[in-house]
């Protein structure tokens, strides 16, 4: 049996899989938990598996930064530990990734149904592939071409330092200063909370009056309101200028900073763009702003204007990865 995990901060979910004869895997039990409603990850795996299974391989990605094989959940207080699971599992084959470490190798296993190409210059090519995702956060990494396979390599990138490409986004990162005087990052404007730090920064700068249907940080965290899913519906439905202008905003910071990982993993395979996002700003991300952000990067900018880029739909991208991690 092989056992796969797709571990955040909000949900887990489990899979557990068999592989045929002709090498396809067919799923035997998969199953979402609330990740904060337990102690710790032994505590899943003990209600997820069947007595006496036997496991053969085991992967999981993380959202956290996995050294040595060992990886503490920040959001979650636990601590995973490969050597444990190793014992626990009664197999030599447990690894865990990094979250987009396990999406990238995911994104190998996807159909072409499940992608979009923003460019339609596109002139695809076989090489090195930036892999993107903002959701919760910024997740980062790329997936190296050896000439034979991709291997996926996880980063930090999200947490690189934000580096204004216009006069209005110069303006953006002295409030943005205010608000982290020790650093801004990425993170901070391309993650499900960029979209109240963008809107809050046009109201501040008098872009346009602000939306009366936006209630305060305060009253939306009193009242359970999802701030920033009603700051970026009623941008996509262009119901309200501020919040239009927050949505495109995003988007074309989202695309310059595809295009710096592009160039500082010459991924000339193109990118892959994952996370919750942006399928939810579909529309957004299909028009200009993004692709014209992406190859504004001077004399690189031929170079970019002929790579894929392409948005990924499948919400289930990081757990494939995993899924495929010992298969790959």
């Amino acid at each position: 049996m092989i056992l796969a995990g797709d571990i955040g901060g909000t949900k887990t979910v489990l899979s557990l899989l068999e592989r045929g004869t002709d090498g396809r895997l067919t799923c035997v039990q998969e199953k979402c938990f609330a990740s904060g409603e337990h102690d710790s990850f032994d505590e899943i795996l003990a209600l997820f598996l069947p007595n006496e299974i036997r496991i053969d391989s085991a992967c999981f990605g993380i959202a956290g930064p996995v050294v040595d094989q060992r990886c503490f959940a920040t959001n979650l207080n636990w601590i995973l530990d490969g050597e444990a699971l190793k014992l626990k599992l009664g197999t030599e084959r447990v690894r865990l990734l990094n979250d987009l470490e396990a999406m990238a190798v995911g994104m190998l296993y996807l159909s072409e149904d499940d992608f979009i190409e923003l460019n339609p210059d596109a002139e695809p090519q076989t090489g090195n592939i930036a892999v993107i995702a903002a959701g919760t956060g910024l997740g980062e990494a790329f997936l190296y071409w050896d000439g034979l396979r991709h291997h996926p390599i996880a980063t930090e990138g999200g947490h690189c330092s934000f580096a204004p490409q216009t006069t209005q986004q110069e303006q953006l990162l002295h409030f943005l200063r205010a608000r982290y005087p020790q650093h801004v990052s990425y993170e901070r404007i391309l993650s499900g909370n960029g979209f109240s730090q963008l809107y809050d920064f046009l109201v501040e700068s008098q872009f346009a009056p602000p939306c009366p249907a936006v209630p305060s940080t305060q009253e939306a965290h009193a009242g359970g309101i999802d701030r920033n899913a009603m700051i970026s519906r009623l941008g996509i439905d262009d119901e309200d200028p501020l919040c239009s202008e927050a949505v495109r905003l995003f988007v074309e910071i989202y695309g310059s900073e595809t295009g710096n990982l592009v160039l500082k993993s010459f991924a000339i395979g193109g990118v892959y763009i994952g996370g919750g996002i942006g399928p939810k700003i579909r529309s957004a991300m299909e028009r200009c702003d993004f692709l014209q952000a992406f190859t504004a990067k001077g004399r690189f900018h031929g170079l970019l204007s002929k790579m894929s880029v392409k948005l990924a739909l499948n919400p289930k991208t990081p757990l494939i990865g995993a899924m495929h991690y010992f298969g790959s």
